[in-house]
């Protein structure tokens, strides 16, 4: 029997009866010193299911404003241990990861990791498509997820495509976890239909060069000048399908790269959607403001007098 690794490994929920036993199952009970579950109110038996796995949960109430989940989880419950991974409900670690983990954490020379999962669609594993990957392991105290002020945007309590800035060198793993959602279809369009207006919002705010967004690294400067573009999303799926192999899942990779450039599609038209209603609020704003200056002959005489 292995010693635990010197590992806190967090799980944000909200709802996910039909996930979490299989995830805390993949975990296991040698690979980390501890598991914490982030909840932000589920009402199905998500808390039932850690409490019979004996994982401590924290309850998680976003007030709309900055940090969201992880970051509130990392600077109010800042992990004892050296090493945090943040495992969504619906990701499942593999042997071959797992081994991969002890392998890394037993060295210093990086501070964090970008990791690599395996899609499953329609309940089977894909073989091709876009890859997906994230920056989810990383030492605690090396930094948190990107500051993004973004009241009244949404109703997302959880950073979605923000990733760690980490100060020191970041390293790949090879092997992957696998990410199945068990929710279905209908929760796939569900859940992408709320990203896309995150994504839109977002990329006005960084268009009106706002103050309250960190730096970008260069593949999102590149993801968000392509996304205003009506051909982004088309072009998505032919590089999903033919140049990432889609293809060889059939009409399955077929139905997934259509259902990902509609999500792009959905970026674009929201993006255009929401810069003439930011416009037009801007110009209301500036009106009402116009007319509750004062007239200039009565700013003269007040100086005047003053």
């Amino acid at each position: 029997m292995r010693k635990p690794l010197d590992l806190t490994i967090a799980i944000p929920t909200k709802n996910e009866v039909q996930n979490l036993a299989g995830c805390l199952l993949s975990i296991g009970n040698e690979l980390a010193k501890k598991i914490v579950i982030i909840d932000s109110a589920s009402t199905d038996d998500t808390k039932a299911i850690a409490k019979r796995f004996d994982v401590e949960v924290i309850d998680f109430k976003w007030n709309g404003k900055f940090p969201k989940k992880r970051n509130w989880y990392l600077r109010n419950y800042t992990p004892k241990t050296k090493w945090v991974l943040f495992l969504d409900a619906d990701e499942y670690l593999t042997e071959e990861f797992k081994e991969e983990v002890y392998r890394a954490l037993s060295h210093d020379d990086k501070t964090g990791y970008w990791l690599n999962y395996t899609v499953y669609f329609l309940g089977k594993k894909l073989k091709g498509g876009y890859p997906l990957r994230k920056l989810a392991l990383f030492q605690v105290g090396a930094g948190e997820y990107e500051y993004i002020d973004e009241e009244n945007w949404s109703d997302l309590d959880m950073e979605v495509h923000e990733h760690p800035i980490l100060k020191g060198s970041i390293g790949t793993f090879k092997s992957k976890i696998d990410h199945q959602d068990f929710g279905g279809i209908s929760r796939f369009i569900l859940k992408h239909k709320e990203y896309a207006s995150w994504e839109a919002s977002r990329f006005l705010c960084k268009s009106e060069k706002n103050k309250k967004l960190s730096p970008w690294h260069k593949k999102q400067n590149v993801k968000y000048y392509l996304m205003s573009y009506a051909l982004f999303a088309p072009a998505f799926f032919l590089v999903s399908f033919f140049l990432y192999g889609g293809f060889r899942d059939g009409t399955r990779g077929f139905a997934h790269a259509i259902l990902r450039m509609a999500y792009y599609t959905q970026v674009y038209c929201k993006i255009q959607e929401m810069r003439p209603a930011r416009k037009r609020s801007d110009t209301v704003f500036n009106n009402e403001l116009n007319r509750l200056k004062p007239h200039s002959y009565e700013s003269k005489k007040y100086t005047h007098y003053n």
